[in-house]
């Protein structure tokens, strides 16, 4: 499914293979995984007086992408421009897809990876198993050359996912990690 949806935003963005980046999910050296997240109920949080108690902190997913799907139980929140929380309903008959901080490269900042948390629910356990899609660790992430304009400059520098990797290791789960690779000249692609 993940393989389809990265193709189908390449149609979209007219990204020529149209194969650019599931090919790079497919291949035998992709750096995806598979994670389940438990967060379990915390009856404390109603002596908290409906303050939040952040089950994950906020971050974007620095991988091409992820496909969440949870249980049906409320939690998880997206930030929108204005630096406002809003919480995802839940679905557990659906799918999330999160773009990451990878694919917002490789799109020059077309696409954005979202900064998202998980809040503890104080009565029912969440569950949430999400696939990140990933490269091969030696892959340079660069926007797609059938996607830019004609003069139109990079807004990152060239790195590998590995370097991406290593630098998003020493910094902080909430901090803006695309930061260091940011094009010094071409005016700000941050958040």
């Amino acid at each position: 499914m993940t393989f389809e949806v990265v193709e189908l935003m390449a149609d979209g963005l007219k990204i020529e293979p149209r194969d650019a980046l599931s090919r790079l999910l497919r291949d035998e050296k992709s750096d995806s995984c598979f994670r389940l997240n438990h967060y379990p109920p915390c009856p404390e949080l109603q002596a908290l007086g409906g303050r939040n108690l952040i089950g994950f902190g906020e971050h974007t997913d620095p991988q091409i992408i992820s496909v969440l799907r949870s249980n049906n139980t409320s939690g998880l929140q997206i930030c929108l421009r204005d630096k406002t929380w809003v919480s995802v309903p839940p679905d557990q008959t659906s799918f999330f897809i999160n773009v990451g901080d990878a694919l917002q490269v490789m799109t020059n900042g077309r696409l954005r990876s979202v900064r998202h948390r998980v809040l503890a629910e104080s009565m029912r356990s969440r569950v949430s198993m999400i696939y990140f899609g990933g490269p091969p660790l030696n892959e340079k992430i660069a926007p797609l050359a059938s996607l830019m304009a004609k003069g139109e400059e990079s807004l990152y520098e060239e790195f590998t996912w590995w370097e991406y990797k290593t630098s998003a290791y020493k910094s902080r789960l909430g901090d803006y990690r695309l930061g260091l690779f940011e094009k010094k000249t071409g005016g700000a692609a941050g958040q």
